[in-house]
């Protein structure tokens, strides 16, 4: 299911960009999606090796050392997400008109290759470039997120350091 690979994608980035333990209903929230949801698709995460978990009142989902370097591939292929297909095809391989009983093969070939292709680009992308892009479209866009407000954004902070830093080094030329 594309979705689920969206669940999981956005629950990674939240939890490599927060750096720290997140319970499901703290994800749900964020995903906008419900703490069922994503505690099944955090279990195939586990199984993948990519978060842990911590039982109980206190628990959660932690991320792995070098998270961000996971790549969207390897999220997908660990969910089984296929990207490009069809439930419906036209035509039917048992009438005697060569269009009619053509047609699918011919798009389910051009189905696998357009999926092929997708998982391919997804092999150049990581949790920390979709950050990255995250953060840098959205601070051109807002002068705080809300955990710049209430101090747990590490992101935010991250970013607020390199623009300081920046500064200062502008100082020194």
């Amino acid at each position: 299911m594309k979705s689920d690979f969206i669940v999981a994608v956005h629950a990674l980035v939240y939890l490599s960009h927060r750096g720290c333990l997140a319970s499901s209903e703290e994800l749900a929230e964020n995903i906008c999606t419900n703490p069922a949801r994503v505690r099944k698709i955090m279990g195939k995460l586990k199984k993948m090796g990519i978060i842990t978990t911590r039982e109980g009142h206190v628990g959660g989902y932690c991320p792995c050392e070098g998270l961000e370097k996971v790549t969207l591939y390897e999220i997908a292929q660990g969910m089984g997400t296929v990207f490009v297909d069809t439930k419906w095809r036209s035509g039917n391989e048992e009438n005697n008109c060569f269009i009619s009983s053509g047609m699918s093969s011919v798009f389910d070939a051009l189905y696998r290759d357009l999926d092929r292709l997708c998982m391919e680009h997804l092999k150049g992308i990581t949790l920390g470039d979709v950050t990255r892009e995250i953060v840098d479209t959205q601070r051109s866009s807002m002068k705080e997120c809300h955990g710049a407000l209430s101090g747990d954004c590490p992101a935010w902070q991250k970013v607020q350091e390199e623009e300081s830093a920046g500064e200062k080094q502008d100082k020194c030329d």
